[in-house]
């Protein structure tokens, strides 16, 4: 299957209109032709059934047939905040990593160490949007704007709340504390790790200090290993 996506997408429509990039890629590179199926979702677990009525390059137009809810294949709500990597390319590897094992919610913050202030948002949306398509998942994960550190830890959360860090302070270990089927929010801090302000700010928050293993890990590969932890534990 080839999913395409669209957000606008309600399970009410009976057609619906490409605009021109997506519409020249579906005719011109695709070289799909009226009578085709094309499967589209709107990133909010429905699955639009759809055939070309109308193979024009700058509006291809589609019947709608069917819509299929697709629940989630995962049954709990990650959240991870991470601050996002001075060489951007290892931050979208994370989003496009997250994306295909399963991820619910994505905040960029912005701590005391952090070394990039600034990220596209439309590239990363674009990131995770290719990510989703192509793991075949229905469910678009929630990218949050960068986020300062102070404003994020202060917030009221309905989930278990941990911080990795690599202080030598008490800490236990992820695969521990998890437990299946319950909702969590993980923080990953920047390549100088978080401050001890920031640590001691999670912790008077309710936040479980974490470990992620013995090695020292990389900002991203630790937000990749978190992220696998979860959907391990919950298989």
């Amino acid at each position: 299957m080839q999913l395409f996506y669209n957000t606008e997408l309600k399970h009410t429509d009976k057609q619906f209109i490409f605009d021109k990039t997506e519409s020249r890629h579906i005719v011109r590179v695709l070289r799909k032709k009226s009578g085709d199926n094309l499967f589209i979702t709107n990133g909010k677990g429905e699955l639009f059934i759809s055939k070309i009525i109308i193979a024009d390059d700058k509006n291809c137009t589609v019947a709608i047939t069917s819509v299929d809810k697709k629940p989630k294949s995962w049954n709990y709500y990650l959240h991870i905040a991470i601050a996002p990597t001075k060489n951007i390319d290892r931050f979208e590897w994370f989003l496009e990593k997250a994306t295909e094992i399963g991820i619910d919610e994505i905040t960029p913050i912005l701590c005391d160490h952090s070394e990039r202030k600034i990220i596209k948002m439309d590239r990363s949306i674009r990131i995770i949007e290719s990510a989703m398509k192509q793991s075949l998942k229905f469910q678009m994960p929630k990218l949050n704007s960068l986020t300062l550190y102070t404003d994020f830890i202060q917030q009221k959360f309905d989930s278990n709340l941990f911080i990795a860090h690599c202080n030598k302070t008490e800490k236990k270990s992820l695969k521990t504390v998890l437990k299946a089927h319950q909702n969590s929010t993980i923080l990953i801090g920047p390549e100088g790790d978080f401050s001890t302000n920031e640590i001691i700010a999670a912790i008077d928050n309710s936040c479980t200090p974490i470990t992620l293993g013995e090695s020292r890990l990389r900002t991203e590969t630790a937000a990749i290993v978190a992220t696998q932890m979860v959907s391990f534990i919950n298989q």
